[in-house]
C-alpha cells in the first residue's frame, strides 16, 4: 500500500422628430438587449465533487505555510526531482494501484497511477453550482486527465498516458511520485504541495534510450465549475507574454484546425474560467511553449458534447513549475507574483470596472464586511459625488416645466409640419432660443443619469468576473454574483416600483401622450432587464434609486425649486384690445 500523506488539519404620416425621451428609451432598449443576452452567451458550469475511492490511499505528512513576498516573480517551492541521465531501471509493473489522495488545508486530490494523471481535484474552500464541492476536473470527460504528457515531436512508442506507473509519497512533504520505464522509455513526475497554499510544484522529466525528450503537461477536457450552464464559453487558455507585457488568451474556436502553439518568455501559461485559474509559472527566465487545444467532450452538467479550450505547456524534455490552481483573488494572485492579476479580466471598460472593484473590496475589508452592504455604501457614496450634477439637473427641470406652455405654443404654431419642412429647422431654432435665454440645457440635466448607466457594464464585469463576489452574500441574497435563487425575485421587483417613483417625482415637460405612455413603460423595460441579472448589479441600481428618491424630494421641499421655476421669462401676454 502506497504511503498516506494528510496535512495537520483535515479536511437593454409624415414623421415625426423624435424626442430626447424615445431617444434615451432606443439607447436603454440597445444596451438592456446586450446586457440581457450577455448571460445567455458568457456563462459558466460548476464542477462536480470528488469522488472517495474505497481503496484511495491517502498521503500523510507535514510542512509549512508558502511564503512568498508580495514582489517576487515566480515562487520558488522546494524540488523533489533533479534532472540527470536516465536510470537504467527494469520495465514497470503494469498494474493499477489504489486511488493517492493528497489532503491539505486547501485541496482534495485524487491521483491515479495510470498516467500518473489527476482525476479529481476539489477546492475545500468553495464550491460549485450544484452547492458540492467545487472539482475543477471535468469527470465525465473520459480519458482527457489532467497532467498527462503531450509530445510535440518524437513520441514514445507506447502510449504512456495509459501506462501504469508506479507510484510513492514523496519523503520530505505532501506529494507524490510516479515513475514508468519499459526498459527504453523513462518517465518521472512529481507533485509536492503545501499544507495551506494554493501553491503547488510540478516537475517532469522524459527520455527514450537515455536522450531527452520535449514533453509538456496537459489539463483537457474543461477546467472550472463544470456544473455551471455554458462553462465552455468561459474557459480559456492562456499565457502572459514578458516581450509584449500583455495576456494572450485562446478558445476552443482558435483550434478547430488543429493544436496552436505559441513560444517565448512567458510569465505563466495555462487555463482559466470566469472565477478560477490554473497555471504553470516557470522557474527563472526560461523559453516556455503553450500548445492550445480543442477538446468535444460532456460535462457533469450537460450530456450533450460541447467544445473546450484545452492547453499544455512546456519548458523542454526537463519541466520545473511552480503550479497555481485555486480563486482568481486579487489579493493572493498579486502575493504570489504580480503578472498574475492579469488572468482577472475586467474587459474593455477595465479602466471603470477595476477600480470600481477596488473600492467595493477595500470597504468590505476595511469597514462593512459584507459584499452587498459594501455595494450600498460606495453606491450612496457615488450618488453623493454626483449631487451638485443632480441638482442642475432638478432645477433646470423644473425650469422645463415651468416653460412648458411656451414650448406648447411653439408646437401649435408648426403644428402638421413634416422634419422635411424648412420650418422644422426654424421650430428648433425657436426652441434652443428659448431654452437659452432662460439658462435651460435640455441635455445638461442627463448628465448623472448617464453616469448611473455608464456603471452598469463595469459593475457587471465586476460581478461575473471576480472571484470575491462568487458566493457573497446580503440578507436573503446568497449570491451577488448571480441572480436571486427564488421563485419570483425580490430586488427586481423592489427596482421596478422606485423607477415609477423616480418617473413620478421628476416634472417632464412634454405634454405629447404618446410619450407619456412609452415613458411610462421604462419601469417595465428596466424591470425586465434587470431580471436575470447578477443580484449585486440589481443592488447597486435600486441603490442608486433610492438615493435620488430621496435627494429629489430634498429638493422639492426647498426653496430652490419654487426660485427656478420662477426664474423663467413669463411668456407674453396676448392682446386682446385692452391695456
Amino acid at each position: 500500500m502506497p504511503e498516506t500523506v494528510k496535512g495537520d488539519k483535515p479536511d437593454a404620416k409624415a414623421p415625426k422628430e423624435m424626442s430626447m425621451e424615445v431617444r434615451l428609451l432606443l439607447a436603454f432598449l440597445l444596451m438592456g438587449a446586450v446586457m440581457f443576452l450577455t448571460p445567455y452567451f458568457v456563462k459558466s458550469p460548476p464542477a462536480t465533487p470528488a469522488k472517495k475511492s474505497e481503496s484511495a490511499s491517502t498521503v500523510s505528512g507535514s510542512t509549512t505555510p508558502a511564503s512568498t513576498a508580495p514582489g517576487s516573480t515566480t515562487p520558488a517551492l522546494p524540488k523533489t526531482v533533479e534532472s540527470s541521465e536516465s536510470p537504467a531501471l527494469p520495465a514497470t509493473p503494469q498494474q493499477a494501484e489504489p486511488s493517492f489522495i493528497v489532503d491539505t488545508d486547501v485541496f482534495r486530490i485524487a491521483f491515479s497511477n495510470q498516467g500518473g494523471t489527476v482525476r479529481s481535484w476539489v477546492l475545500k474552500k468553495y464550491k460549485g453550482n450544484d452547492n458540492k464541492p467545487l472539482d475543477l476536473v471535468n469527470t465525465a470527460a473520459g480519458t482527457e486527465y489532467p497532467f498527462s504528457l503531450y509530445f510535440p515531436a518524437e513520441k514514445p512508442a507506447v502510449n504512456v498516458n495509459l501506462a501504469y506507473f508506479t507510484q510513492s509519497g514523496v519523503p520530505d512533504g505532501i506529494g507524490v511520485s510516479y515513475q514508468f520505464s519499459d526498459g527504453h522509455t523513462f518517465i518521472k513526475k512529481t507533485f509536492q504541495f503545501q499544507q495551506n497554499s494554493y501553491l503547488a510544484h510540478v516537475t517532469t522529466e522524459v527520455t527514450v534510450d537515455g536522450k531527452p525528450v520535449p514533453n509538456a503537461i496537459e489539463w483537457l477536457g474543461g477546467f472550472g465549475d463544470l456544473t455551471a450552464p455554458s462553462e465552455a464559453s468561459a474557459n480559456r487558455a492562456l499565457y502572459f507574454d514578458v516581450a509584449d507585457n500583455k495576456l494572450v488568451e485562446k478558445n476552443a474556436k482558435d483550434a478547430k484546425n488543429g493544436p496552436v502553439t505559441a513560444g517565448g518568455n512567458f510569465s505563466f501559461a495555462g487555463i482559466a474560467d470566469q472565477y478560477f485559474a490554473a497555471v504553470f509559472l516557470p522557474e527563472g527566465a526560461t523559453q516556455v511553449t503553450q500548445t492550445t487545444f480543442s477538446n468535444t467532450v460532456r460535462t457533469p452538467f450537460d450530456e450533450k458534447p460541447a467544445p473546450f479550450p484545452g492547453t499544455a505547456v512546456s519548458q523542454g524534455a526537463d519541466n520545473h513549475f511552480a503550479f497555481f490552481i485555486g480563486p482568481k483573488d486579487l489579493d493572493l494572485l498579486r502575493r504570489i507574483n504580480p503578472k498574475l492579476v492579469e488572468v482577472v479580466n475586467f474587459g474593455w471598460m477595465a479602466f471603470l470596472a477595476k477600480p470600481l472593484f477596488l473600492v467595493v473590496n477595500w470597504m468590505n475589508k476595511s469597514f462593512v464586511h459584507n459584499f452587498g452592504w459594501a455595494i450600498v455604501v460606495v453606491t450612496v457614496i457615488i450618488n453623493v459625488v454626483l449631487f451638485p450634477l443632480r441638482l442642475s439637473q432638478m432645477k433646470s427641470s423644473r425650469k422645463m416645466q415651468a416653460l412648458k406652455p411656451q414650448i406648447d405654443a411653439l408646437n401649435e404654431k408648426y403644428k402638421g409640419i413634416s422634419m422635411r419642412d424648412p420650418r422644422a429647422a426654424q421650430k428648433q431654432q425657436d426652441q434652443m432660443d428659448l431654452y437659452k435665454k432662460n439658462g435651460v440645457n435640455p441635455m445638461g440635466g442627463c448628465l448623472p443619469s448617464i453616469i448611473q448607466l455608464a456603471l452598469i457594464w463595469p459593475f457587471y464585469r465586476v460581478f461575473t468576473v471576480a472571484a470575491e463576489m462568487r458566493g457573497a452574500s446580503w440578507l436573503w441574497v446568497t449570491d451577488l454574483s448571480q441572480p436571486e435563487h427564488l421563485p419570483i425575485k425580490i430586488l427586481p421587483i423592489i427596482l421596478i416600483v422606485t423607477q415609477f417613483l423616480t418617473q413620478k417625482m421628476m416634472p417632464t415637460p412634454s405634454t405629447d401622450p404618446n410619450q407619456a405612455r412609452m415613458m411610462m413603460l421604462m419601469p417595465l423595460i428596466f424591470g425586465f432587464m434587470f431580471y436575470q441579472f447578477p443580484s449585486g448589479l440589481v443592488l447597486y441600481y435600486l441603490t442608486s434609486n433610492l438615493v435620488m428618491i430621496g435627494q429629489t424630494w430634498f429638493f422639492n421641499q426647498t426653496h430652490a425649486a419654487e426660485v427656478a421655476a420662477r426664474s423663467v421669462t413669463p411668456p407674453p401676454k396676448k392682446k386682446n384690445g385692452r391695456k
